[in-house]
C-alpha cells in the first residue's frame, strides 16, 4: 500500500511541475501586454510635456501621437480577445500530462515491472548476490574491511576490479594479495596490467620490473613476454621488439589465441607478414589480392570496407572467433572509424570476457590503438 501512495504522490508532483509552465505562460503573456500599454501611455504624457516645453513642433507632436495611439489601440484590442480565453486553453496538453502519461507509465510498469516483488534490503542481497557484480564487490569489500589481512579475498577481488575498470582499486588489491600471499605470475601480470592501464597502455619502468619478476617465476609466461616485447616497441627499439615477438611466436602453439596479436606486432616492427589461417572468415583470397592491385585508391578503399563489413557480419553469426575480433577491431581502427572499433571491441569482449587471457588481449589491443574502453565490458 505504501508503494502505491508514493507512486501517486510522485505522479502528482510531476504533473504540477509539468503544468506550471503552461499555466504561468498565459499569465506572463497578459502581464507583457499590460506593460506595453503602460509604456505607450507614458509616451503620450511625455509627448505633451515636450510640446509644452517647445522641444517639438505641433506637426511633429500630431504625427507621434497618431503613431503611439495606433500601437496602444492594437495592444488594447488584443487584450480582451486573449483574456477572454479560458484558463484551460492548453486543455489537450494538460490532459496528456494529467491522464495519458500517468496511465501509460502505469501500464508500462505493470507490463515490464514486478510490482509483486517484495523489497530486498542490501543485507538480504549480500546474503544471496547471485551474478550481481556490484553486490559481489560490496560483499567482498565489507569482508575485507573487517579482515584486511585476508589475502585470498584481495586475490579474488583484484581481477573483478580490473574487469569493471576500477584500475586504481585493482592495483591496490593486487599489491595486497602479493604482500599477503606472495608473488605469483598471475598476480604480478595483473599488477603490471593495472600499471599500464593507469598510464594509458604504456609499459612503464615499474610495470616492466614487475613483468621481469613474473618471468623469473615462469620463464615461458607468454603474457609477460608479450608485454616486455611491447615495452621495447614503445621505446623505439624496433629490432629488439621484433626479435622478442618472433621468439614468442615460434614458441607458441599454432592455435594459441595470442598468436594473431603477436604476428601483428611482428609486421609492425618490420618482420614477416602475420601468419593467418586462410579458412578463417574475413581473410582476403588470392583473387581479392590480385584484384586490389589493379584498382584505384578509392575502389581499393571501398573493397577493404566491404571485406571488413563481411567479417563483421560473419562474427555476428559466429562470435566464437578470437582472431576475427582482433582483425575487426584493428581494421576499423585503421579505417579511422573509432565508433565501430569501440562497438566491435564491446562485442568481442562479450564473447571473450576480460577475466580470460583473450579478453585481456583485446583490451590491450584497444589501449594500443587508442580506442576507449570505458563501458566496453558492460
Amino acid at each position: 500500500m505504501l508503494f502505491w501512495i508514493l507512486v501517486a504522490v510522485m505522479t502528482a508532483a510531476l504533473a504540477v511541475i509539468l503544468l506550471y509552465p503552461l499555466l504561468r505562460g498565459a499569465k506572463a503573456a497578459e502581464n507583457i501586454r499590460a506593460g506595453e500599454a503602460a509604456v505607450y501611455r507614458d509616451q503620450l504624457r511625455e509627448l505633451d510635456r515636450d510640446l509644452n516645453g517647445g522641444l517639438i513642433t505641433p506637426e511633429e507632436a500630431d504625427y507621434a501621437r497618431a503613431e503611439i495611439g495606433r500601437r496602444l489601440i492594437a495592444v488594447s484590442a488584443d487584450e480582451p480577445a486573449e483574456t477572454a480565453k479560458p484558463p484551460g486553453h492548453h486543455r489537450f496538453t494538460e490532459a496528456v500530462v494529467l491522464l495519458v502519461l500517468p496511465v501509460l507509465g502505469l501500464c508500462l510498469y505493470l507490463t515490464t515491472g514486478r510490482p509483486d516483488l517484495p523489497s530486498q534490503p542490501l543485507e538480504a542481497r549480500l546474503e544471496n548476490p547471485g551474478n550481481d557484480v556490484a553486490v559481489l564487490i560490496t560483499k567482498a569489500e565489507r569482508h575485507l574491511a573487517e579482515k584486511p589481512d585476508d589475502g585470498k579475498g584481495w586475490d579474488v577481488l583484484a581481477p573483478i576490479y580490473f574487469r569493471t575498470m576500477r584500475v586504481n582499486d585493482a592495483q591496490l588489491a593486487y599489491r595486497n594479495a602479493i604482500r599477503l600471499l606472495g608473488p605469483s605470475p598471475a598476480r604480478l601480470d595483473g599488477l603490471a596490467e593495472t600499471l599500464m592501464a593507469v598510464s594509458d597502455g604504456v609499459v612503464t619502468e615499474e610495470a616492466r620490473q614487475v613483468l621481469e619478476q613474473s618471468l623469473t617465476l615462469e620463464p615461458d609466461n607468454p603474457r609477460a613476454r608479450f608485454y616486455i616485447a611491447l615495452s621495447m616497441e614503445q621505446a623505439g627499439r624496433s629490432k629488439e621488439a621484433r626479435q622478442a615477438f618472433e621468439t614468442l611466436a615460434k614458441q607458441s602453439p599454432a592455435d594459441a589465441p595470442w598468436l594473431p596479436l603477436v604476428n601483428e606486432h611482428i609486421a609492425m616492427n618490420g618482420g614477416a607478414k602475420a601468419r593467418v589461417d586462410p579458412a578463417a572468415p574475413g581473410n582476403p583470397t588470392q583473387q581479392d589480392v590480385a584484384a586490389a592491385e589493379t584498382m584505384s585508391a578509392g575502389d581499393r578503399q571501398q573493397m577493404i570496407r566491404g571485406m571488413v563489413e563481411s567479417l563483421d557480419a560473419k562474427l555476428s553469426e559466429e562470435p566464437n572467433n578470437f582472431e576475427g575480433w582482433v582483425r575487426l577491431v584493428r581494421s576499423y581502427a585503421v579505417l579511422n572509424d573509432k565508433d565501430r572499433a569501440a562497438g566491435a571491441l564491446k562485442r568481442g569482449l562479450a564473447a571473450f570476457p576480460p577475466p580470460g587471457e583473450q579478453g585481456r588481449q583485446l583490451l590491450a589491443l584497444a589501449r594500443e590503438l587508442g580506442i576507449a574502453t570505458e563501458g566496453a565490458t558492460q
